[in-house]
């Protein structure tokens, strides 16, 4: 296993999402750890995502996807802008 360097400075949006206890610590994983972290961390959202729909029914397949509307919104108009 290796270690990861952080670069010296980082910029705002990156210390804040960092210090966010587990969100923060596999995004930084996945950012400067290495290549196959990001092929984990979709696997685990991916199986959050099952163990949601297994406990909550229907709900738990909608309601995340819902989430991501706005996400995909804005994702279309930043393609369309350029």
């Amino acid at each position: 296993m290796s270690a990861y360097t952080l670069p010296d400075r980082l910029s705002l949006w990156q210390r804040v999402l960092f210090a966010i206890p587990l969100l923060g610590r596999i995004m930084k994983e996945v950012a400067y750890g290495p290549e196959e972290n990001f092929s984990y961390a979709l696997v685990a959202l991916v199986s959050l995502w099952g163990c949601s729909i297994l406990l909550f029914g229907l709900p738990g397949l909608y309601l995340p996807a819902l989430c991501f509307v706005p996400v995909m919104f804005a994702l279309l108009l930043g393609i369309t802008r350029g």
